[in-house]
């Protein structure tokens, strides 16, 4: 028999066995193709987690601020991460701290770019990817073009997924007048501007995954002195949040210290600070469980563990214009 012909058989053999298995119930290279891609959806999303590492040469005594100790800690967390090979890790803020420290000189503020392509390159130990979220003392002497160009960002406010979880980072570091905030040297307020606000709901619309948001300053703080809340229309982004029923959490940073609540449905999460004020080194490593609808929280240091179940549906939560 010739070589040509014995392949055909082999051919035809392997056709029939397909086939017997499609008409016995059994394997369907179509059905198993798109299960195994469900599968991998369904996979547990792993990322590392820390904010305001209040990055510095020089320390605030004040305020009991030992900044001195960025290489130490971002070091430790990057080990840490590198070693539980996690998918990503994001920082929440204030990844650098800025020209003002009390009780000692400031020093050059002409340094700061310096500090934070120091501290980023820190952070560079980790060698998967790594995000940013931009905080209140990150403008302090630096403007958002510039802080682009040293982290490499195209955008401060922007989305991405991992496997079958959507992931949303917020840019709150605006005026009230929606304009960008740049060397405010002080200040803590923030402001969701109308054209990121169009562009969350946007976001959030074009994706049916489980998501899940970051953003420094505290979504759920009201500023009872002020007589209004930290992020100025934080009400208005609530309602954005919590019209969708696949947002799940929102995460936090700028307190430097853990608190969980929960509005219209979402979990607001914020978690304790990396720089050294006296404490031990805090992070987290979050866990979320597209099958089994949980997000486990793992910390370390001043950083607790948490443990939460979700549901992709609440009252009043639908998606506009979507089927």
């Amino acid at each position: 028999m010739s070589r040509l012909s014995k392949l055909g058989m082999a051919w035809a053999a392997a056709v029939l066995v397909v086939l017997l298995a499609v008409l016995e119930g059994g394997a369907d290279p179509a059905a198993d193709a798109a299960s195994s891609v469900s599968a991998s959806d369904a996979a547990p999303v792993r990322f590392g987690l820390f904010t305001d590492l209040h990055a510095d040469d020089r320390d605030s005594p004040a305020e009991r601020k030992r900044m001195t100790h960025t290489a130490e800690r971002l070091g430790a967390f990057c080990a840490a991460m590198n070693a539980e090979a996690v998918d990503f890790t994001i920082e929440l803020g204030d990844f650098v701290n800025g020209w003002l420290v009390l009780g000692a000189d400031p020093g050059d503020p002409g340094r700061i770019p310096e500090i934070l392509a120091w501290a980023d390159s820190l952070y560079a130990a980790f060698t998967g990817p790594r995000y940013h979220v931009l905080g209140n003392h990150d403008l302090f002497n630096l403007d958002k073009v510039a802080i682009r160009e040293i982290l490499g960002l195209e955008r401060t406010y922007y989305s991405f997924d991992v496997r079958g979880v959507h992931f949303v980072v917020l840019d709150a570091e605006f005026a009230e007048n929606g304009s960008d905030l740049a060397r405010t040297y002080t200040g803590v307020a923030g402001f969701i501007p109308p054209a990121e606000l169009v562009w969350l709901s946007e976001d959030l619309a074009g994706s049916d995954r489980p998501t899940i948001v970051f953003v420094h300053q505290m979504l759920d703080e009201y500023i009872e002195e002020w007589g209004r809340s930290l992020i100025a229309n934080q009400r208005e982004v609530q309602a954005v949040l919590s019209a969708d029923p696949e947002v799940v959490a929102v995460l936090q940073g700028h307190a430097h210290a853990f608190r969980h609540s929960e509005v219209g449905g979402v979990h607001y999460l914020t978690f304790a600070a990396l720089v050294d004020q006296e404490t031990p080194p805090s992070w987290a490593l979050v866990t979320v469980d597209p099958a089994a609808r949980t997000v486990m929280i793992d910390g370390t240091g001043e950083q607790p563990n948490l443990g939460f179940s979700y549901e992709i549906s609440r009252p009043g939560a639908s998606k506009g214009g979507t089927e």
